[in-house]
């Protein structure tokens, strides 16, 4: 591996996905409008930008024949990213169809790197299973929203309010991303065995996929 792949490192590929979903999360967290239109922005941009950092990856940290984890996860979080990037598609249908399909696609892969780094022994297993099962948690919540759910409440003092199924689904995004940046985070600040310094180690795929 050349000295500039060895200067950068899986690590490093964890920290920048952490910080772009703690993004996402407080952009979520802080805006008073849970549209779809709102909901497939935040997520256009964080998926975008987390397949650059995948493509990133595969370019900086894997090694020749381990890259195709990095480069599957760059691809699906890219055409997401695109399709709920475009004004005209973004409606309360969309939201769930994209948002539901890219965290299926993105954490079995996440999924099935982790298992087959188990069975390696790779120290960023763990990881890889918590983020892409964190992927499958997300679509299963999703689909449990009914369609066209609404439900209005009353707050004293403060008036009615209607809670619908795009709030919902915006408000588990973000929660979705707040948990990643949290594990990510934790990941990417956490020293690797001194076993675990190997280019089989660098090589491993991002310990999140998703996202």
């Amino acid at each position: 591996m050349s000295a500039p792949a060895r200067a950068f490192t899986v690590r490093h590929i964890q920290l920048l996905r952490a910080a772009f979903a703690a993004i996402a999360a407080l952009m979520v967290t802080f805006s008073s409008d849970h549209s779809a239109a709102v909901g497939l922005a935040v997520f256009s941009g964080f998926a975008i930008v987390t397949g650059f950092v995948l493509a990133l990856g595969a370019w900086l940290v894997a090694e020749p024949g381990r890259r195709w984890p990095y480069v599957l996860l760059a691809v699906i979080d890219g055409l997401a990213g695109m399709v709920a990037g475009v004004p005209l598609w973004r409606t309360e249908d969309m939201f769930f169809v994209v948002v539901i399909s890219w965290a299926v696609l993105s954490g079995v892969v996440e999924i099935i790197v982790g298992l087959r780094g188990r069975r390696a022994n790779d120290p960023l297993a763990r990881d890889q299973l918590l983020i892409g099962g964190l992927g499958i948690l997300l679509a299963a919540a999703l689909l449990l929203i009914p369609a066209g759910f609404s439900s209005d409440y009353t707050v004293d003092d403060a008036g009615t309010f209607q809670l619908t199924g795009i709030i919902l689904g915006v408000g588990m995004l973000g929660g979705y991303a707040a948990l990643v940046a949290v594990f990510l985070g934790i990941a990417g600040f956490t020293p690797l065995r001194d076993d675990a310094q190997t280019p089989a180690a660098d090589a491993a795929p991002l310990s999140g996929g998703a996202a």
